[in-house]
């Protein structure tokens, strides 16, 4: 455990797995109560567990993002159980790897909802607790599939390049209230959600040769950047989007 967030009231979505559930655990060693949200339990209150008995502070709480009414029970909720939040890490995200013309509406829907309006509910949930604080740190889970693409990803980079232009007017609109608002656009990470790549011998092939490091990224990686983003060091840095993705689009 250390102290650089000592202090301070994290809230991080889609945090049962993969990266959300690495930043939860690197900002709860770091010193942070955090409030770890996801659509399902199960998961969730297993990670909250495991860094309890790490020695942080965590609370699980249930709520889909997507929808205006849990989003407002879900930050009463963290206000109740933890305090005014500081830290908010929009990381709840969902891929469909489709052709266009076999993209249903609903299923197009259903990625906006879930990579967009969340970040926007979640946001505008938070944001007024840290302009009352001046302090604040947004975090906005992107993509280099946001600065770059491959086929069947129209839902996925459009949705992730809109929260890119979300970060950068949110990041203006409160610079002079002590809130900085950044993007992290990760490439391509050993999580759940690139798993079918991962276990495909011929895709997984082509990552590999596609990324100069060579090697997928590990989800520890990138709990230090979240850690060093929400962190008083960072305070100079807003607006901006990094990219952690091995050397992929710098090709």
């Amino acid at each position: 455990m250390s102290a650089q967030l000592e202090g301070r009231v994290a809230v991080v979505t889609g945090a049962s797995k993969g990266l959300g559930r690495q930043m939860s655990e690197s900002l709860a060693k770091a010193g942070a109560a955090v409030a770890l949200v996801a659509r399902s339990g199960e998961l969730l209150h297993q990670v909250v567990e495991g860094i309890r008995a790490a020695g942080g502070k965590a609370e699980a709480i249930v709520a889909d993002v997507t929808e205006e009414a849990a989003v407002s029970e879900m930050a009463a909720e963290v206000k109740e159980k933890l305090g005014v939040a500081d830290i908010l890490i929009n990381n709840a995200g969902i891929n469909n790897r489709k052709s266009i013309v076999d993209f249903t509406l609903d299923e197009w829907n259903e990625i906006l909802g879930v990579n967009l309006t969340g970040p926007f509910l979640c946001s505008r949930a938070f944001v007024p607790g840290m302009k009352a604080k001046k302090w604040g740190r947004i975090l906005n889970m992107t993509s280099i599939m946001s600065h770059v693409s491959l086929p069947n990803r129209t839902g996925y980079s459009t949705t992730k390049a809109g929260l890119i232009g979300f970060t950068k007017s949110l990041a203006l609109e409160l610079a002079s209230d002590g809130v900085t608002v950044n993007g992290i656009s990760p490439g391509p990470f050993a999580t759940e959600m690139n798993k079918p790549l991962i276990e495909d011998p011929e895709k997984n092939k082509m990552f590999l040769e596609r990324i100069p490091i060579g090697r997928w990224g590990q989800v520890r990686e990138i709990g230090a950047l979240a850690v060093f983003l929400c962190s008083n060091e960072a305070g100079f840095i807003t607006g901006t989007d990094i990219v952690i993705d091995g050397g992929w689009i710098a090709q």
